[in-house]
């Protein structure tokens, strides 16, 4: 396999380069950057900005409105984003619920969601994990009862992110509980204005409160809002989470976080010194980049494969989980450069002593605090290991 990018590719990553800097403001980069919360007119801008250009959608074929990106494009786009530190293209509708209802929806469904989605009628979250059912999410107990034309539904859900901005969310709910439990679940598309339907925020270790829980009282949904067949909605949610947990790699922003990593490293004196220039850091760093490399490459061969038609197997999961462990490697070096200044709380004295500034130190410190997540959502680390072992086994 050829790993190296062709002209035509070299081109594209020269025009998105170009839109970034042309589109993407100083400030709202500096946010990003900081790892400060944005609003939701902040997070809708940046969307509008890139359908405009025909580039929210990369991931979708051209006849649902997408750009009809190579997944070498789609690679390609993330990482430039990523460097330039733009807003992250919030996945709920664009990368989670768009494909499955291009692959499973129906035909109205398709015209209905999929503009909306685009042009930004409807804010999409996910209804997946409950308080007792999060890696083990085919246990989960969120229940749909039909009802002539509607469905009924009562139940929790949990780690709900941006659901504070959500007009929408799809579900995953119970529907049937004979068999094995993954065989009496179906998908099912909720309005959140509907009566019954209650948002509550969680509050994180780093003080945001992106994540919620949401609770369903007695709440009716039109059956027309179902996915697919009824009680086959552990099938789409497999095909979504593969789409999910290829995305939590991360491979431009761990490329990002190791950049700036680099300029942290070389600005903080140690003993005299840039730290860069410590042989037990500096050994440290050049062990995460080589990994970083190694799961690039990786992720290449998935893309080119991909490019063939070949659907991902373990490789997502194996992408998942050395994705989210090199980028917590990369959080936690990154903080311990800048040192005690990179508290969760700043001091009473404040950080002025802080060569890079106390805005950057302690956004280290909020970065590190909110990716611990980032080996759990999409199915724990853990559950991935199980995957790729069942996979082997069978052969």
């Amino acid at each position: 396999m050829d790993m190296r990018f062709t002209p035509e590719e070299n081109a594209f990553r020269d025009d998105v380069r170009g839109f970034l800097q042309s589109e993407l403001s100083p400030e709202l980069a500096d946010k990003v950057r900081l790892h400060q919360p944005l609003t939701k007119a902040e997070m809708e801008g940046w969307h509008a900005k890139l359908n405009s250009r025909g580039w929210l959608a990369g991931n979708w074929p051209v006849e649902f409105g997408g750009a009809g990106w190579t997944a070498i494009q789609r690679h390609i786009f993330e990482e430039e984003s990523a460097r330039a530190h733009a807003p992250r293209v919030v996945p709920f509708g664009i990368a989670m619920l768009g494909p499955v209802l291009q692959q499973f929806g129906s035909k109205a469904q398709q015209d209905h969601w999929l503009p909306r989605i685009l042009n930004g009628d409807d804010w999409w979250c996910q209804g997946y994990s409950e308080p007792g059912a999060g890696s083990d999410l085919a246990g989960l107990r969120c229940r749909a009862e039909r009802q002539g034309d509607h469905y009924v539904v009562n139940g929790q859900k949990t780690w709900t992110t941006l659901g504070q901005h959500a007009n929408m969310i799809f579900c995953l709910v119970r529907t049937s509980s004979e068999g094995k439990k993954q065989e009496g679940i179906s998908f099912l598309l909720i309005d959140m204005e509907t009566p019954g339907v209650t948002v509550r925020p969680i509050v994180l270790l780093d003080g945001t409160a992106e994540v919620n829980e949401v609770f369903f009282d007695e709440v009716k949904v039109p059956a027309e809002n179902l996915v697919g067949e009824e009680n086959k909605g552990w099938t789409y949610a497999k095909y979504l989470l593969t789409h999910e947990r290829t995305n939590i790699a991360g491979v431009g922003f761990a490329t990002a976080a190791l950049d700036n990593l680099r300029r942290v490293a070389g600005a903080q004196i140690h003993r005299g010194r840039p730290l860069s220039q410590d042989p037990v850091f500096a050994a440290q760093m050049a062990e995460v980049e080589i990994e970083l490399m190694a799961m690039s490459t990786t992720n290449l061969r998935m893309l080119s494969a991909a490019a063939q038609g070949q659907a991902p197997g373990i490789e997502s999961s194996m992408l998942k989980i050395k994705g989210t462990q090199i980028r917590q490697r990369l959080d936690a070096l990154t903080r311990r450069a800048y040192g005690g200044w990179a508290m969760a709380l700043p001091s009473e004295g404040g950080n002025e002593g802080q060569p890079l500034g106390a805005d950057e130190a302690l956004a280290a410190s909020a970065t590190w605090l909110n990716n611990r997540k980032l080996s759990i959502y999409g199915g724990s680390n853990e559950i991935q290991r199980g995957i790729i072992a069942g996979a082997l086994a069978r052969g």
